[in-house]
């Protein structure tokens, strides 16, 4: 069974004007499409935004171009018609394998609505559903307070891409009017009105029913001030009813930001938990370490920060920053943030003023996915360290090994060499064997999830720092660790979850 494609109408602005059906599907929905330009913001999306939820997959289809010039052998149009016609095949591809899809569509999805495009290339194939919503046209009459149309008036709404002169035929021959798309066009739209002789008494509407929604008559408009998110009403002339003075737009309300610290686990997104992966989709900006930036898909709507490993208090700063002007921010870790990772750093920077709210959101640690490769290796008490002398001496680090050595504790040691550290692991083969049999399991995972993975088990006497290097973590057993072979032979080890008297 094939999933339904829903054309769903959220209005002209106000998230208020939402209909309750609109509402359902979008809660509802597997899949949640939306249209955007390059700079990835979604008006629909934002409008839309308090009723999607964790685990939605979302669709955002971004516009190769809007206003600008283009390459494309095709020109404008070949570049938007390839755009329409990959964006449904990426639909399609969720309704094939049964999922619903949602696509938002600010005002009404067949009134000048991007989705009529969707509409268009797969309602022949999938079953599609249309949910109207309230239109601009409707809301700019709303603001005004005046009529559109009376008794046996005609309305008519024109494009405002026409041409003056055909533009102002038309308003010269209907009682009342709206002309849409604006923007770029307003000159032209400004002149038919004049031509027509109904400039005194039309009205410019901008952003209706949002917080920066604004009013006044079309002959007083700077053209250099209209966005495309507004329109010229002509209305019913039947009554002179007073028409509200112009309004400026209101101070737009500062969006409260917040950073997130997550945990996307050792390797690929099947390793990341799915509050985590929610947590990545909703960010606005995403900031890390290069690498495990790059394991994120690109998304338009997104902006990536990337900063080498070295410099995590500046990392920290830097998306506290953002949050102070209103983002939603990702920290992203490889493996649980809270283990030698991100989150420390920036609960420790945040602390400083308190004035961002910070969350953590935990991941499978390189630890865990290694035991899980070789079978119960931390199944008893154990204790993790770090070789890493970049923040502590290694005096210290000797002095924890020697504790935890004595103290029988099975052990994973984190970043236990690099290009500049090669010389940790035989100091600290040598510490362990002060308390530890040489016959001691140790277990070298190497890219566990990655494409490289390898998982060996050595003697602790065996142990050749050559083979270690900076994408390896090392398990290390105590008294107790066994290695054994299982049924298909391969070497398995195991801590007994009893310990002796």
């Amino acid at each position: 069974m094939t999933g339904t494609l829903y054309g769903v109408g959220l209005g002209p602005g106000d998230p208020e004007l939402l209909t309750v059906k609109a509402v359902r599907l979008i809660e509802n929905a597997e899949v949640v499409a939306y249209h955007s330009a390059r700079h990835g913001r979604s008006i629909a999306r934002s409008i839309a935004e308090g009723h999607l939820r964790h685990g939605q997959i979302e669709e955002p289809l971004v516009y190769p171009v809007t206003t600008e010039t283009t390459q494309h052998p095709g020109g404008y149009q070949g570049a938007i018609d390839e755009f329409y016609a990959d964006a449904a095949e990426r639909l399609a591809a969720h309704l094939e394998a049964g999922r619903d899809v949602v696509v938002l569509a600010e005002g009404d999805p067949l009134f000048y609505g991007s989705y009529m495009h969707m509409h268009k290339r797969l309602a022949d194939r999938f079953p599609a559903e249309v949910v109207p919503g309230v239109t601009s046209v409707s809301a700019a009459s709303a603001v005004l307070g005046r009529p559109l149309a009376e008794r046996d008036e005609v309305l008519t709404v024109l494009p405002g891409t026409l041409e003056p002169d055909v533009l102002a035929d038309h308003l010269a021959r209907t009682d009342a009017a709206a002309v849409m798309k604006l923007g770029r066009t307003f000159g032209g739209v400004r002149e038919a009105f004049e031509k027509a002789g109904a400039l005194d008494r039309a009205w410019f509407v901008e952003r209706a029913t949002t917080d920066r929604q604004r009013w006044e008559p079309l002959a007083e408009v700077d053209p250099d001030a209209v966005p495309y998110f507004s329109l010229a009403l002509l209305p019913s002339p039947v009554n002179n009813v007073r028409t509200p003075a112009a309004r400026e737009p209101e101070e737009s309300v500062v969006r409260q930001g917040e950073v997130v610290v997550v945990g996307l686990g050792p390797a690929g997104r099947e390793w990341t938990t799915p509050q985590a992966q929610a947590a990545v989709t909703e960010a606005d900006d995403l900031v890390g370490y290069g690498p495990y930036l790059d394991r994120l898909p690109s998304n338009p709507r997104q902006r990536k920060h990337a900063s080498d490993n070295r410099v995590e208090s500046e990392r920290a700063e830097f998306a506290l920053e953002l949050a102070r002007r209103g983002a939603k921010v990702a920290v992203v870790s490889s493996g649980d943030p809270g283990v030698f990772a991100m989150a420390s750093a920036v609960v420790e920077v945040a602390a400083e003023k308190g004035d961002v709210p910070v969350r953590v959101l935990p991941g499978v640690t390189a630890a865990q996915a290694v035991a899980s490769r070789i079978g119960a290796p931390l199944g008893h008490d154990y204790c993790v360290l770090s070789l890493s002398d970049r923040l502590k001496s290694w005096e210290v680090i000797a002095d924890r090994l020697r504790a935890a050595a004595k103290a029988d504790l099975a052990m994973a040691l984190y970043n236990p060499a690099s290009k500049t550290r090669t010389w940790q692991v035989e100091s600290a083969r040598q510490v362990l064997l002060e308390h530890r049999a040489p016959e001691t399991p140790v277990v070298i995972g190497r890219d566990v999830g990655g494409a490289e993975e390898s998982v060996r088990v050595v003697r602790l006497a065996d142990l050749d720092p050559s083979e270690v290097d900076m994408r390896c973590l090392l398990l290390v057993g105590s008294s107790q660790t066994t290695l054994v072979d299982d049924a298909d032979g391969r070497a398995s080890v195991f801590s007994p979850r009893r310990y002796p008297s």
